[in-house]
């Protein structure tokens, strides 16, 4: 099998969520030559761009979503230590965590998982996260983005006490506050001061990009 080959049959694979198969390519490419660089940014981010841009049309849905996005992570568990040694950066760092309160995360997870196949270092606090936890977080990892998850409209309310916790420890001009979940609207995000809301996991990482974007031209 030529590199080509190795990497467009990776694409499919990670595309369709053949997780064994996304390991044994993965694994395969190493062996043959075929840079971490190289699997990473040819096929597997492409892979899981495709994917999003299904969702968005409506030929994806989220359980192929999960299962594609835990089959480029079990790739990434391989990759990560290897891209490290190498010195590739990451596009920025992201704290993430479901609100005090709530205890839902497989939307949270699933924009864990394309935040990080689209190149970024996600921290994870879990689920039932106060806001004293994002500040010690913020101040400990030093992210780009935090970012507020809640799946009941009972524990939305939060996001205005983690920002305002947030603004007493005298970090909210350090950070890009993001929320998101079933029940949040942009017009919620908007009242509560958040930067930036997406209605699902594709939209999260393309949102997530464009603030970075736009904080590194505010910052020249």
């Amino acid at each position: 099998m030529t590199k080509e080959e190795l990497l467009a049959e990776l694409y499919e694979a990670t595309l369709v969520g053949n997780q064994p198969r996304v390991i044994e390519l993965t694994n395969q490419g190493l062996v043959d030559g075929v840079t971490p660089e190289e699997l990473l940014f040819d096929s597997l981010i492409p892979s899981l761009e495709e994917v999003g841009a299904r969702f968005e049309r409506g030929d994806f849905f989220v359980p192929e979503m999960l299962i594609a996005g835990k089959a480029m992570a079990k790739a990434l568990e391989i990759l990560r230590p290897l891209l490290a040694e190498t010195g590739v950066e990451p596009i920025g760092k992201i704290v993430m965590g479901t609100v005090k309160g709530d205890v839902h995360d497989i939307g949270k997870n699933l924009v864990d998982i394309m935040l990080e196949g689209a190149g970024f270092e996600v921290i994870d606090l879990g689920v039932q996260v106060s806001p004293e936890k994002f500040v010690d977080a913020i101040r400990e990892h030093k992210p780009d983005i935090v970012g507020f998850s809640a799946f009941l409209t009972t524990t939305m309310p939060m996001f205005k006490a983690n920002i305002n916790a947030l603004e007493k420890a005298g970090l909210r001009n350090e950070v890009i506050v993001m929320v998101g979940g079933a029940p949040v609207t942009l017009e919620y995000a908007n009242a509560v001061g958040a930067d930036g809301y997406a209605s699902d996991a594709s939209g999260a990482v393309v949102r997530a990009k464009e603030l970075i974007h736009q904080r590194a031209l505010a910052r020249r």
